[in-house]
C-alpha cells in the first residue's frame, strides 16, 4: 500500500537525524529510512562536482528501496543538487533551507544583524545567496563557515571543550552585541546548540530549518493523500549502501536521539 511506504532521510552522516527526530515527532506513525553517507563525510570542504556524483549515487540507491518521499537532509547536498534531483524523479523531494527568512524578519523588528552558519560549501553556492537577496533588503545578513563542525559530530564530540574553543574563537570575529539570530544552516551543527545557547549572549536566539521541513514534508504528503496514520513506525539504517542491523541501528539512534531530546 502507497501510504505505508517508507519516508526516506538521507545525509552524508549522522546531521540528518536532527530532521528524522522532528519527523518522529510530528509524524509518529511513518516508515522512515535513514541513508547516511558516512564514508564519504564531510561533504562541506568537497568540490561540487564531488557531492553532485556521491548525491546521485546514494539517491538511486535510495530510490531502489520503493520509498514514497525522499529528504535531502542536509543542507550542502540541497544546494547542490536538488533542482537536478527533482527534474530527474517523479517522487516528492524536499531539501533543506537554512531559517534565514524567519530570522530576517525578526532581526528587521528588534534591529539586530543575523550570523548564517554553514559549511563552507553551502555558503558558496547560489541557492544560499539567492535565499539572502530575496529576504535580506536590509543588508543585515553575515556568513560564518563551520568546516570544523562536522568532523566533530561525525566522531561523536557534542559537548566538549574543544567544540566550545572553536565556536568562542569563530564568534569573537563579531560584534555579538549588533546580533539577535544565528541560523544554524547544517544539520549536524543542531547537536551542538546547547554550546551555541552557551557561549552566544542571552538575548541572541539560535534557530534551524528542521520544523518548517517537516512541516512542509507533512503538507505534501496530506495533499498526495500519502499520509499513514495507522501502525507503528519502522525505521530502517543505510551506511552508504550498507544496510545496519536493527538493534545496531536502534541503539546508536537512541543516544543520539537522546542529546537532541536534551
Amino acid at each position: 500500500m502507497e501510504r505505508e511506504k517508507a519516508i526516506a532521510f538521507f545525509d552524508s552522516g549522522i546531521g540528518g537525524l536532527t530532521v528524522l527526530f522532528e519527523a518522529l515527532q510530528t509524524l509518529p506513525k511513518e516508515n522512515y529510512l535513514y541513508f547516511a553517507d558516512s564514508k564519504n563525510a564531510p561533504y562541506g570542504i568537497k568540490s561540487k562536482e564531488e557531492v553532485h556524483n556521491l548525491v546521485k549515487k546514494a539517491v538511486n540507491f535510495i530510490l531502489g528501496k520503493d520509498i514514497k518521499a525522499l529528504i535531502i537532509a542536509c543542507n550542502t547536498a540541497t544546494s547542490v543538487t536538488i533542482e537536478d534531483l527533482r527534474k530527474s524523479y517523479s517522487i516528492p523531494i524536499i531539501g533543506m533551507e537554512p531559517a534565514v527568512k524567519p530570522a530576517v524578519e525578526k532581526s528587521e523588528q528588534n534591529h539586530k544583524r543575523v550570523i548564517v552558519t554553514a559549511t563552507p560549501l553551502t555558503l558558496k553556492e547560489e541557492k544560499l545567496k539567492n535565499l539572502i537577496e530575496r529576504v535580506d533588503n536590509e543588508h543585515i545578513v553575515d556568513l560564518l563557515p563551520l568546516p570544523e563542525l562536522v568532523p566533530m559530530a561525525e566522531e561523536g564530540k557534542f559537548n566538549t571543550i574543544r567544540a566550545k574553543e572553536y565556536l568562542k574563537r569563530e564568534f569573537a570575529k563579531f560584534e555579538l552585541s549588533d546580533y539577535g539570530t544565528v541560523v544554524l544552516g547544517c544539520t549536524h551543527f543542531i547537536f551542538f546548540k546547547k554550546i551555541f545557547q552557551e557561549i552566544l549572549p542571552s538575548h541572541i536566539d539560535v534557530i534551524d530549518g528542521n520544523k518548517g521541513t517537516i512541516t512542509n514534508l507533512k503538507r505534501i504528503l496530506t495533499e498526495k493523500n500519502l499520509l499513514n496514520d495507522s501502525g507503528s513506525s519502522n525505521i530502517e539504517y543505510f551506511i552508504s549502501m550498507e544496510k545496519i542491523p536493527d538493534s545496531e541501528a536502534s541503539k546508536r539512534m537512541e543516544g543520539l536521539f537522546k542529546i537532541l531530546k536534551h
